[in-house]
Parts: structure tokens; sequence; C-alpha cells
């Protein structure tokens, strides 16, 4: 039976504990392919501790990957350590030294004649609701500034950004992604548009860059515009495929791991392993990782970032506070690896920082102060609440005979897929002659052979109980 100490837990809960133990014995070959787990209520009663606190350790192993779960037979261990050689494959240690986001990912920009047509019900808008933006205290701290810091208000910042904010930034990493990074790794920038145009210089425009198949249209928009070759990578359930990689010669991937934007998917750490593991075979190639709505994951901790478990310095991590703050805030970021600040600052130095002072110095104490951590625990309860209520709309009435709701525990979307003979196009049809604006995931692939039929993707960030309401009963009448 394994056995664990709970002696200095620090601030970690129980089962953030316990997960942590179990997650390095199986990263450090404690614990190999296959083996079985304890039962939840064994373990517990071994452990001295509730059986609902294994059940959280374990739900979170499954989520990232670790294990996997056989009905009636129990809890066993993923194969992971096929994939990378033993000394890459390090464990999230708290003293690790080693040194995307999409703003909108909801949306796609349609026909002019479309855009300008009204809905009741958008399940495709990123709007922030204005009364969950903080203005009282973003004001209160831009009076402070105004009061307090003239002078350095009116001093041009570093390319980079100003050292306040992106010490800031470091430290929002470490305590909630776990990331340890220094902050002349992190760069800020108005919005990742500008930040992916920034990649595309560093890394060159001779470079063949990659995205996800399904996935959002803009980013190949971006790619295209700079004139770099671009192709697409078909995903199966655990990410995208690591053979179409090797078979379209790509250097450059572009993906967003945690929380897959249409999909949903989260890339289980084997898939990740093999992903760094592609990306170590030639000094070329880099991943990266766009993290866009990591702060929403409603059930369970955060998923460690693809970059945190990157040994040979490959991943660039991107993100952005247009999700947290509003979709109006053009502040992002990206983390490079050290070898690459070095060639950023050789090669781009000339670029000036985007974001104002004025704006980052407010976002620096926003999150020094405290401020960022409350904001983000009340939009994810507020998030989760708004979840809660749709979802509790489509299982009260007769749609929830017509549909299956998958991916419903991260970010700010989830699937619905439909039992109907209906097509996509024939769907959303009758939805917008309801005034229900919907989009399917079929519309997100490059490759349209290749699109999955019958489910839509139901963004409810921005909806009122009364839209959630009136949503379910439209599409009640649309099936039938």
């Amino acid at each position: 039976m394994l056995t664990y100490s709970f002696a200095g837990t620090g601030s970690d809960s129980l089962y953030e504990h316990l997960y942590k133990c179990i997650r390095n014995d199986i990263l450090c070959g404690n614990l190999s392919m296959g083996e079985k787990l304890p039962s939840k209520r064994n373990f517990a009663k071994n452990l001295g501790i509730s059986t609902i606190t294994v059940e959280n350790a374990y739900a979170q192993l499954i989520a990232e990957g670790y294990i996997y779960s056989i009905p009636k037979k129990g809890y066993f261990v993923s194969d992971i350590h096929t994939i990378l050689p033993v000394e890459q494959m390090h464990p999230f240690e708290e003293d690790n030294d080693s040194s995307s986001s999409i703003d909108n990912p909801s949306m796609i920009q349609k026909a002019d004649m479309e855009e300008s047509l009204h809905f009741a019900v958008d399940f495709t808008s990123n709007q922030t609701d204005s009364e969950y933006f903080p203005f009282s205290i973003w004001s209160r701290l831009i009076r402070e500034l105004l009061s307090d810091s003239q002078q350095k208000l009116m001093i041009n910042p570093p390319c980079g950004g100003i050292l306040e904010l992106r010490e800031a930034i470091a430290r929002h990493l470490k305590d909630f992604h776990g990331l340890h990074v220094s902050p002349e790794q992190i760069i800020i920038g108005a919005g990742t548009e500008y930040l992916y145009g920034i990649l595309i210089q560093l890394l060159g425009f001779d470079k063949k860059y990659a995205i996800e198949d399904p996935g959002y249209h803009k980013i190949a928009k971006i790619y295209n515009s700079h004139n770099v070759d671009c192709d697409y990578i078909a995903m199966d359930d655990s990410g995208i495929r690591i053979s179409e990689l090797e078979e379209k010669n790509i250097d450059v991937i572009h993906i967003s791991p945690s929380h897959q934007f249409p999909t949903g998917i989260t890339m289980p750490i084997g898939r990740r392993y093999e992903l760094l593991g592609w990306a170590s075979k030639v000094p070329s190639r880099y991943i990266i990782e766009d993290d866009y709505d990591s702060e929403f994951r409603l059930t369970g901790q955060p998923i460690p970032t693809l970059q945190s478990i990157d040994v040979l310095e490959k991943v660039i991590y991107i993100n952005t506070f247009t999700k947290t703050l509003a979709s109006t805030v053009r502040i992002s970021y990206m983390v490079l690896p050290k070898h690459l600040v070095k060639a950023y600052y050789a090669k781009l130095q000339f670029y000036s920082c985007t974001v104002s002072n004025f704006e980052q110095y407010t976002l620096a104490a926003f999150i020094n102060k405290g401020h960022f951590e409350k904001h983000i625990n009340r939009l994810r309860i507020h998030y989760h609440d708004k979840r809660d209520m749709l979802l509790q709309c489509i299982k009260s009435s007769p749609l929830s005979n017509h549909v299956t709701i998958k991916g419903e525990d991260a970010g700010l979307h989830f699937l619905m897929k439909i039992d109907t003979e209906l097509t996509d196009e024939i769907i959303c049809q009758r939805a917008a002659a309801k005034g229900i604006r919907i989009m399917p995931l079929s519309k997100y692939y490059y490759h349209p052979e290749k699109a999955m039929q019958h489910i839509l993707v139901v963004n409810y960030s921005s909806l009122t109980q009364e839209q959630m309401t009136e949503a379910t009963q439209a599409f009640n009448e649309i099936l039938g």
C-alpha cells in the first residue's frame, strides 16, 4: 500500500499534497506503467484522510493524463516513460529555476452583412460584463499613480515592458502556474496578435509554422499575413498528432494544450512529453504554448503548463489579460526561453513597448496588491454559476433528450453534441431565425472533409439567465 507523509504540506490542501506525491512518484518511475493504485476507500483509510481527498487527487491526475480509470477495476498508471529519456522527465519541483494567448477565441469573423445582424442571444460573444470589471479599484490605482508616480510615468519603458509589471507577472506565474521564470524572460505586448508577429521575426520567416485543426481561424490569418509557410495539424482525443508534425516537416507548432479551442481537449502528460521529444530532435523546432483561459478551470487545480516540464528550452509561453480583465484590455505577454531572450534583444530591441506606461503600472499595482487574485476568484465563481445555470436549463428541458455535453469543466465554453439528422447549416440558420447566434464545431476546421458534425460550440460567458432560458426553449423547437 502506498504511504505518504502529510507533515509539512505548507499552503497545499490535503488533496493537492497527495496529488503531487503520486505525480512525482510516477515521473520518477517509482510507480510504473499499468500499476494499479489503491482503491479510494482503502487508500484513505491507510493514510488517515477522507475518501473525498483521495477522490479529488485521483481526479486531478486523470485530468492531466498521469492515470486512467477502468470501470469496476480501479485506477492505473498511464504510459509516459517510453516517450523521453528519464533524465528529461523531471517532477515539477518547487525549487526549479529553469528558465497565448488567444484574445477572443470564441469568435470567428463573418461577412459584414452577417456581423451587422442583431442577435438576442449570442453564443459566440466574448464580451465582459461591465459589472464584473473592477472599475473602482482600477480608478483608485490610477489616481494614486497620477499623484505619486508622475516622474516614472513619463519615462519611456524598455522594449520588453516595465520591470515592475514583469516582476508581478513572474510572481503570479510562480504562484498560480508553478512556473519559475525571471522577469527578463517576460515580454509585454499590446495583444497576442502583436506578439505572434514578433515571434515570427525572432524565429524566422523561413520556418514552417503550424496550428491545430480545428482551431481559431484568426491565428492562421496572422501567420498568412506575414507570408510564412503555415500548415494545419489534425487532432485526436489527446491533442495534435505528432506523426503529422514529422510528415509535414514543421518547425514551430502553435498549440493550446491546457484547454484547446474549440474542442476543449486537455493534452495528457504522455502526449506532452511526446511533443517535447519531437521538439528536441531539431534545434530550429519550437512550441508556442497559448494558455489563453487557464485561470478558468472550474473543477480541480489549474493544469500545469507545458513550459513547466520543458528542460530543453523549447517552449514559448504566451498568455493574456483579455480573458481575466476585459476583452478591451490589450495587455498580453510571452515568456521566452533564456537563449531566445538574448536573441530577442540582439535582433528586436529597436521596437518600443506597445503598452502605455499608465496601463502597465496600473496592472502591476493591481497584481502586487492582491486585487488580481481576488478578481480571478470572483470571476471563477461567477462563471461557475453561469455554467451551472445553463446546464440546469438544458437538463430540466426536453432538450436534454437530444444533446450530450462535453468539456464543461474548463474555460468559458463547452461542446453540445446534438442527436439529429439536421445539418449544421440548417441548425444554425433556424437558430438565427429565432435571434440566436451559434457556431458549429465544423466551422472551425481548416479541412472541411475532416469536420465533425452535429456539435455546437457554446460560449456562455456573456449570457444572462433570461437569454439561457430563451435559447433553450428555441432549441427545443428547432429539434422538435
